[in-house]
């Protein structure tokens, strides 16, 4: 599956509509079990984590995946954390400014990465309150899947 990089406008509009009417524990098993089947379906090496107000209520490595996406999954959800959007979203923004992440954020990039594949659990009325990241696939595939899962599990 190569997925086509979406615009900042489709990915702003992604948020919009992916907002959940609540997030209990229950769910984290549901949305990351489903990740699970579908990255499992594709045969794709990757892990996956949620977490909610800084707890992590779900993660999972499958076959092919490494230490390293723990790693990027760690920094691809401080992004959403600080940012309150996708870690793709911000990396997108400044591109379209014509600037990157790393020149342009001031941030540390050992700590944060603006890179496909966190996206902020958000619930009607609340706001952000955690991530859903996958990481081992390229980022606009590491975005894809969570944005499919999370439209599965809203639809559901």
């Amino acid at each position: 599956m190569t997925a086509a990089a979406p615009s900042v406008e489709e990915l702003e509009a992604q948020e919009r509509r992916l907002v959940l009417p609540r997030f209990t524990y229950d769910d984290a098993w549901a949305l990351g079990s489903l990740l699970v089947e579908l990255a499992r379906e594709r045969r794709a090496p990757v892990a996956i984590d949620i977490t909610r107000g800084g707890q992590q209520l779900f993660h999972a490595a499958l076959p092919g995946s490494t230490p390293d996406n723990d790693a990027w999954i760690d920094r691809k959800r401080r992004v959403v954390e600080r940012y309150g959007c996708s870690s793709y979203l911000v990396g997108a923004r400044f591109r379209a400014k014509g600037t990157t992440f790393e020149d342009s954020s001031r941030l540390d990039p050992d700590t944060y990465a603006a890179h496909g594949g966190a996206f902020p659990l958000a619930v009607e009325g609340a706001g952000v309150i955690g991530a859903v990241v996958v990481s081992g696939l390229p980022q606009v595939e590491d975005h894809a899947l969570v944005v499919e899962a999370l439209e599965r599990f809203i639809a559901a």
